[in-house]
C-alpha cells in the first residue's frame, strides 16, 4: 500500500485525553534511569487490532529505540518521518527502528543496529535505560519499544531510502493528556480508534502516538 486508506487529519477529533502532565520533575535522567530500574505496577493501554488480510499471520518481531535526547533546556524526543514510498507505514511519523533480525543479539540490539541505519545514531551515545510492554500494530508487528537517554554532541544522518526528515519534540509536550486527541474510523466495517499528538508541521499518530501514551502512563503511575 502506498498510502493509508484514509487521512487522518480529515477526521474529526473525538475527544482528547485530558489526563495532567506527567510532573516536570519526573522528566529528568536520573529520575527515568530510577523508574526504569524499579518501575510500578502499571497498565499499558491496548495495542491495534491486525487489519484485515493479516488477522491469522504470526507478528513479526520488531523494535524501535525512543531516543530521549538531553538538550539544555529540556529532554526531547527524536522522531523520524518515514519516506512516501514505503510498504508499511509510509509518510507517517515513527521511532528508529525495524523488524528483528537473526543475527540480533536481542531487541535492544534490534533498535540500536536500526538506528544506526537508518538515521546515522552510533549505539555509544545512547544509554539504554529501559524497555516498554510489547506493541502489537495493525500491519503485523510486535514492537519492543527500547528507550534511551542520548547525549548531544551526535550527528544523525537520514537513511534517504527510509527516512524523509529528522526532528525533535520537547518530551514535556508529549507527556501532557491535553495534547493527546482521540479518533475514530471505520475501516473493512469495524471501528477503530487510535491517537494522535499533532506537534508544529508533524502530525504524530497511530502506532507511535501508541507507544507514547504507554510511556506517558509509565512515567504517572504511582
Amino acid at each position: 500500500m502506498a498510502q493509508p486508506s484514509f487521512d487522518p487529519q480529515q477526521l474529526p477529533i473525538e475527544a482528547i485525553a485530558g489526563e495532567a502532565a506527567v510532573a516536570p520533575e519526573r522528566l529528568a535522567p536520573a529520575w527515568l534511569r530510577s523508574r526504569f530500574a524499579t518501575p510500578p505496577v502499571w497498565t499499558p493501554e491496548g495495542s491495534e487490532r491486525a487489519l484485515p488480510g493479516r488477522e491469522d499471520r504470526a507478528p513479526t518481531p520488531a523494535s524501535v529505540l525512543i531516543p530521549l535526547v538531553q538538550r539544555a533546556h529540556g529532554l526531547t524526543i527524536l522522531l523520524t518521518q518515514r519516506t512516501a514510498d514505503l510498504t508499511d507505514h509510509p509518510g507517517q511519523i515513527s521511532f528508529p527502528g525495524g523488524r528483528a533480525e537473526s543475527y540480533d543479539k536481542d531487541a535492544i540490539d534490534t533498535a540500536l543496529r536500526e538506528s544506526e541505519e537508518e538515521i546515522g545514531l552510533d549505539r555509544h551515545h545512547v544509554e539504554i535505560i529501559g524497555t516498554l510492554p510489547h506493541y502489537l500494530t495493525g500491519t503485523g508487528y510486535c514492537v519492543t519499544p527500547v528507550v534511551g537517554l542520548v547525549q548531544p554532541p551526535f550527528a544523525v544522518t537520514a537513511d534517504p531510502s527510509e527516512v524523509a526528515a529528522i526532528f525533535e519534540v520537547p518530551l514535556a509536550f508529549l507527556m501532557d493528556g491535553m495534547h493527546h486527541q482521540r479518533l475514530s474510523v471505520d475501516l473493512a466495517g469495524s471501528r477503530r480508534s487510535f491517537y494522535a499528538m499533532p506537534y508544529e508541521g508533524y502530525y504524530i499518530w497511530g502506532a507511535t502516538a501508541g507507544m507514547l501514551r504507554n510511556l506517558f502512563h509509565f512515567l504517572r503511575a504511582d
